[in-house]
């Protein structure tokens, strides 16, 4: 890093050590229906309920359950039959993953532009992601996609920090190497702040570790996500392994490095329905 990113890097350091680092929150419904779902005795019409005290959520969830990721042979016409047809812990994530959206807003023109990168990005990783979990036993897809979105998450309170530093905003190498170098570190206290479970914790620490081995058997979210971020072409060259070969998530997931399923015509469809269905 640069002497400038340095000092920032220090600088940001102090302010999560002392608790004085603004960080992003969920929105509320998506809390209420998360802490719904979790008990035991909830039913579609609560979840309902719940979901109607966000008119904007509501509405794009029932788009998302008739999008061609979901669409069945009659089309869903409320919320209670979204919810019932899609099940009650699809909706969790689904809510969540639609929520984020909400989350990427700037006070400025020049912010609001970094923010917009990140939100493509994100949906992009998100959109891939959701993709290989569909080929991959033991992964969630909705959690795949969930997880997509919320790699890059530290980023935020980052930018929202370095805004008031003339010099180093405007130096975009810079402002990259210190995001990349903290964003996993900011990342975890969101995560952690959110109630987030470790599996998905996990995701925001290690998605840039490319030496990341589990001890676990069997594919993580983590393993998707770089995967996902490295068949994409969302790691800078500078960054990346020189062989996907050294990368475990590939061995984890049953992936021959030689093929970018991503690039596959019937996974590119795919894709860009799910990168439809999250920009409603």
């Amino acid at each position: 890093m640069t002497p400038k990113a340095i000092t920032f890097f220090e600088v940001l350091k102090q302010a999560i050590e002392s608790d004085q680092l603004e960080l992003p929150t969920l929105p509320e419904v998506a809390i209420k229906i998360r802490e719904a779902v979790e008990s035991e005795n909830t039913s579609a019409q609560q979840i309902s309920e719940t979901l109607t005290q966000d008119a904007s959520l509501s509405a794009r969830l029932i788009q998302v359950a008739n999008s061609p990721l979901y669409r069945s042979r009659n089309p869903i016409e409320d919320l209670q039959m979204a919810i019932t047809r899609l099940g009650i812990r699809m909706v969790k994530d689904l809510v969540i993953s639609l929520a984020m959206k909400q989350i990427y807003q700037a006070t400025s023109d020049v912010l609001d532009e970094h923010f917009r990168n990140i939100w493509s990005t994100s949906v992009e990783v998100a959109a891939i992601s959701r993709m290989l979990a569909t080929t991959i036993q033991g992964i969630n897809p909705e959690q795949a996609l969930l997880a997509g979105l919320i790699h890059n998450i530290g980023a935020l309170p980052i930018l929202l920090m370095a805004e008031d530093d003339d010099e180093l905003f405007q130096d975009a190498d810079a402002l990259s190497e210190v995001i990349r170098e903290t964003q996993g570190m900011v990342g975890e206290l969101i995560l952690k702040t959110w109630n987030f479970p470790a599996n998905m914790i996990d995701v925001v620490k290690e998605c840039n570790n490319f030496e990341y081995d589990h001890v676990e058997a069997g594919p993580s979210l983590v393993d998707i996500v770089q995967v996902a971020l490295l068949q994409g072409g969302h790691v800078p060259e500078s960054h990346a392994p020189t062989n996907w070969g050294d990368v475990p998530a590939f061995a984890k997931l049953g992936l021959d490095t030689d093929v970018n399923i991503v690039e596959m015509d019937e996974n590119q469809q795919i894709i860009e329905n799910t990168k439809q269905t999250l920009m409603v």
